[in-house]
């Protein structure tokens, strides 16, 4: 892929000051009304919105630049007779108010998320999907409770597989391929990853009740997957005996993998893969003068091992500080000192490798199909 300039990075920039008011639930008032100033517009309706690589000056993403990935309107819920119903392959089927929720012990912890089709604007040719640059990607404080306690009450039975999380928002997919009428966006997990710690239940974000973009009055929060797992809205969890296999883990959201004698099969997208990506500078730099090149990586359920720049489209590699990261499941930061003797464009690279060896690539594996985009793009840097 030919560099990146940053004329061409910012050429979707936002298309306003565009405000998004969170709807008033019948009979309840959500949380007030958040405004996005300076956000990327990807889609108006359903509203879905891209973090400013501006946003990246700290450790948390500020909630009204935290990205917003949506596939159907956001629906309206009143927090006064919202119940949470875990069902299915299970002893004992249970419901939950918000408010028994908040009286379990919560759970605090910052992780990152990022959309499966995050970077989607780089793949040549064109694929479906929201065309994502760098940004659908943030980091949050999120506090809830872990979806293993909740499940521990419902008692899941001998061969329980995997588990549904059901959300409220609801609609009919006419691309093709079409979805069977009026479907819930949903995710099942394997049983395994739900009851880990790291996938918790959310109802606040930054110290705050959930937005209603953000999922108001529950979400989920799957830490080291990708974000189609954090199902916004939650209002079932259905356990089953067997893997699922609904719309949003066959036709959307899955990739090709090439086990039993090569043969490609479909397998649902999960574990977030290792990226780092540049956030500054913005723009042009002077020849001759020292320059601080800075940006994120991070590299899902693994802990970020470290991080190599190259200025000179990938033929050598320096290594750049990395700040130490907060929690496995969060972005940390990097950074490194860089001096251009010359004017000119320059293509500058960022490659993360994870604690345990899996760098990102050079090239994009189509296999993939239109998710799990962490292969090497360059940014193309104007120095005077």
């Amino acid at each position: 892929m030919p560099p990146l300039s940053r004329r061409d990075l910012f050429r979707s920039a936002p298309l306003a000051a565009v405000p998004f008011l969170a709807g008033r639930a019948a009979g309840v008032d959500p949380p007030k009304p958040v405004e996005f100033p300076g956000m990327t517009v990807r889609m108006h309706e359903p509203r879905n919105l891209e973090m400013p690589l501006t946003a990246l000056d700290g450790p948390l993403t500020p909630t009204d630049r935290h990205f917003v990935r949506s596939h159907f309107a956001v629906p309206k819920i009143d927090a006064k007779t919202w119940k949470l119903r875990i069902e299915g392959h299970v002893e004992t089927p249970v419901e939950f108010t918000l408010d028994e929720l908040k009286k379990l012990t919560p759970v605090s912890r910052p992780v990152t998320l990022e959309c499966a089709g995050n970077g989607r604007i780089f793949l040549v040719p064109q694929v479906r999907g929201l065309q994502w640059a760098f940004g659908g990607v943030g980091t949050a404080q999120w506090t809830g409770v872990p979806l293993a306690e909740l499940l521990d009450r419902a008692k899941p039975k001998a061969g329980a597989a995997d588990v549904i999380l059901v959300g409220a928002d609801k609609g009919s997919i006419t691309a093709d391929p079409a979805s069977p009428g009026p479907v819930n966006f949903d995710r099942g997990i394997p049983i395994e990853k739900a009851r880990k710690a790291d996938t918790l239940l959310a109802y606040a974000m930054n110290d705050a009740d959930l937005p209603a973009h953000h999922g108001f009055p529950l979400r989920a929060v799957v830490g080291g997957w990708y974000g189609m797992a954090a199902v916004k809205w939650l209002t079932r969890i259905v356990v089953t005996d067997k893997p699922y296999q609904g719309f949003w883990q066959t036709f959307d959201y899955s990739y090709f993998t090439r086990r039993d004698g090569g043969l490609p099969q479909l397998t649902p997208v999960t574990a977030v893969q290792p990226k780092a990506i540049l956030a500054s500078p913005t723009g042009p730099v002077a020849a001759g003068k020292p320059v601080r090149l800075f940006g994120a990586a991070w590299a899902g359920e693994n802990k970020v091992g470290k991080v190599d720049v190259s200025v000179d489209g990938g033929k050598t590699w320096t290594p750049a500080t990395v700040n130490p990261q907060p929690d496995p499941l969060a972005w940390t930061f990097w950074e490194l000192d860089q001096t251009f003797a010359r004017p000119g464009p320059v293509p500058v690279l960022a490659r993360c490798t994870d604690a345990r060896g899996n760098v990102q690539p050079d090239q994009r594996d189509p296999d993939r199909r239109s998710s799990m985009i962490n292969h090497l793009v360059p940014v193309e840097l104007m120095v005077k």
